[in-house]
């Protein structure tokens, strides 16, 4: 079998090389030892760590954990409200309990009916006195709160020996019942009193002017739903309180 031919040029770099070991042993043994250090420095370094370095040679992004996107449960429609109790109430149900309020508490003394009139407008105003508050007159669910929640009452009425003295007698208008009284003609006082008491719901009155029985039917409930001396007069009292409560001028 043929020998290997040998490279001068090698042979004289191991030479060289084992020369310079045998010459400088402590300092190969370093330079050796100065390798192995380094290799460990960068085998540690990039492989046996579990996080990331505290001072790494290279930069990095940092590695940004994404948390899981949350899933919110669908929302539901709202369910709709009770019918009863969204549907609003009508207006005759609000004006019965307003008239049942003011009725517990002495203001009314009609029928619970549902209808708003005269009597219940009356009512209504007398409770804002009574309150010392102002409200507004019209039938509503705020009104109806206002009145119930107040604990107002309304003072008893008077009698006729503590209520003031009787206007004299000339005060009064003579009551018509001959002919002759009628051919004078009707009085426009009385005439226009016949009108007020008809539009706030006092009886069903024929205006004519003349003092008749439906006339003084129609002011003695007046005078109970005012807390007046029930007498049936057109006195001055009573025009003013007519006067007052219907916003007309009656004082003639």
């Amino acid at each position: 079998m043929p020998k290997r031919r040998r490279n001068p040029q090698t042979e004289l770099a191991h030479g060289l090389v084992a020369a310079t070991i045998a010459r400088y042993p402590r300092e190969f043994v370093g330079v050796v030892m100065a390798i192995a250090a380094t290799l460990a420095i960068f085998v540690n370094a990039l492989f046996m760590q579990h996080g990331p370095h505290p001072a790494p040679i290279f930069a990095t992004r940092p590695f940004v954990r994404h948390p899981a996107p949350v899933v919110l449960p669908r929302p539901h429609p709202a369910a709709p409200a009770t019918q009863a109790a969204a549907a609003a109430r009508s207006l005759g149900e609000i004006v019965s309990d307003i008239q049942r309020a003011l009725a517990a508490r002495g203001f009314y003394q009609g029928a619970v009916d549902g209808l708003w009139g005269a009597k219940s407008d009356t009512a209504v105003r007398e409770f804002e006195q009574a309150a010392h508050v102002k409200l507004d007159p019209a039938p509503s669910e705020s009104l109806l709160r206002a009145i119930t929640a107040s604990h107002i009452k309304a003072a008893p009425p008077q009698t006729p020996s503590a209520a003031a003295a009787p206007d004299p007698a000339p005060a009064s208008e003579p009551v018509h019942t001959d002919a002759i009284a009628k051919l004078i003609g009707p009085s426009p006082r009385i005439l226009e009193i016949q009108h007020a008491l008809a539009d706030f719901g006092y009886g069903q009155i024929k205006p004519t002017g003349v003092l008749d029985a439906d006339t003084r039917a129609a002011i003695e409930a007046f005078e109970r739903d005012r807390h007046l001396p029930v007498d049936g007069r057109i006195s001055s009292h009573f025009v003013r309180e007519l006067a007052t409560m219907t916003g007309r001028s009656l004082e003639q």
